[in-house]
């Protein structure tokens, strides 16, 4: 989807540990998560 190499990856890594810090993280993942697993839900009921 949009060609990121392991670099950028790096890079967006270290800059959302300074943004959010390392306690906030893991929180900010599940919560993007279970938001991605619901729109893939209500995407495939509509298909």
């Amino acid at each position: 989807m949009f060609n990121l190499g392991t670099p950028e990856i790096v890079v967006i890594g270290i800059v959302l540990l300074i943004l959010f810090g390392g306690k906030k993280l893991p929180e900010l993942a599940r919560g993007m998560g279970s938001s991605l697993k619901e729109f893939r839900k209500a995407a495939g009921e509509n298909a």
